[in-house]
């Protein structure tokens, strides 16, 4: 033949050589250069470079515009230009074009500008009372189109919730709540991540209690822990009183998943029956917990029932919630 063309790969952003799907198809990332040649012989009288329709070499003179465009070989055997920083825009047909002594020919090659994935958009955190909806949204870009998927990053989470831009999430659960990662992929280059955190919150609820045995004069404590988002506040009670810091032989220490009641001196008039009360913002709950002396008899794993905080208590609780909130 009197013609023919190859492409080299010169650099760019990525450190992979484009791939060649066909003889005359050439695939280069974005950013990269392309150095397209025709192998001719000494039987052209006239050479150029063409894309579409539009003239970018003939012969020495550069008919184009755009700078990056350059011609790079005009020899007997070789007519070569270079694109440097290619872009999507550079998509598409390019044709070598030589004239001999006694007719025109040409040679093509395509184009394919291929650009690594980017998220371009995701939902921020969320904060979300649990029964409700959730929707999440990830948009990315990328040529060719990239795969969107989303996943639950959970121990107990198994594959895929959504092969989609958008996850929604009907009723959601405690369960449900933490970090969603969104992952573009097109195999251009490696996948792109990011993630977004739901937080479910619910009514605090009591998962621990036990009733305590001690001889008087000895230090007892009572602890009581719930589960709860926001953090769940404690207060103690006994009978229709409420047990404060302060308050003589009792200390009463609240953290963010438990409440401890501490006898340091125990005395008779101390044993008897505890309440419990776990709050926030979404609602309550109460345990009964017995602190009792040596001789009783006591189911030792479980204070009383968990249920709604009894009606000798609402006006406490809520005066403690109008002054807070």
């Amino acid at each position: 033949d009197l013609l023919s063309y190859s492409t080299e790969y010169l650099g760019g952003c990525d450190p992979q050589p484009p791939s060649q799907s066909s003889k005359r198809r050439i695939k280069l990332l974005r950013c990269s250069a392309s150095f397209t040649k025709c192998i001719v012989d000494n039987r052209v009288t006239r050479v150029a470079w063409l894309n579409r329709s539009s003239i970018l070499y003939a012969g020495n003179d550069k008919w184009c515009l755009d700078p990056r465009v350059e011609l790079i070989a005009n020899t007997k055997t070789h007519y070569a230009i270079r694109i440097n920083d290619v872009d999507v825009y550079d998509e598409g047909p390019y044709t070598c074009s030589v004239q001999t002594d006694n007719h025109p020919k040409t040679s093509r090659v395509h184009l394919i500008v291929q650009v690594p994935p980017k998220i371009v958009e995701i939902s921020s955190d969320i904060s979300i009372n649990e029964g409700g909806n959730v929707s999440l949204t990830c948009i990315a870009t990328g040529r060719p189109d990239p795969t969107i998927t989303w996943r639950h990053i959970s121990p107990k989470a198994v594959g895929f919730l959504s092969e989609d831009e958008y996850l929604e999430i009907t009723g959601i659960t405690r369960e449900q709540s933490g970090e969603y990662e969104c992952s573009a992929s097109n195999d251009v280059a490696t996948p792109v991540v990011r993630r977004v955190k739901v937080t479910v919150n619910y009514p605090p609820y009591i998962s621990d209690t036990k009733n305590t045995g001690v001889p008087v004069g000895q230090k007892g404590i009572l602890q009581c822990e719930a589960s709860a988002v926001p953090s769940a506040e404690f207060q103690w009670y006994k009978d229709d009183k409420r047990l404060t810091e302060g308050q003589k032989g009792l200390k009463v220490e609240n953290k963010a998943f438990f409440s401890r009641l501490t006898f340091f001196n125990v005395s008779e008039q101390d044993y008897g029956n505890y309440t419990c009360v776990a709050y926030n913002q979404l609602g309550n709950t109460n345990a009964s917990i017995i602190l009792y002396g040596p001789g009783a008899v006591h189911d030792g794993n479980s204070g009383g029932s968990r249920r709604a905080v009894c009606v000798w208590l609402l006006p406490f609780l809520l005066l403690h919630l109008l002054l807070k909130f």
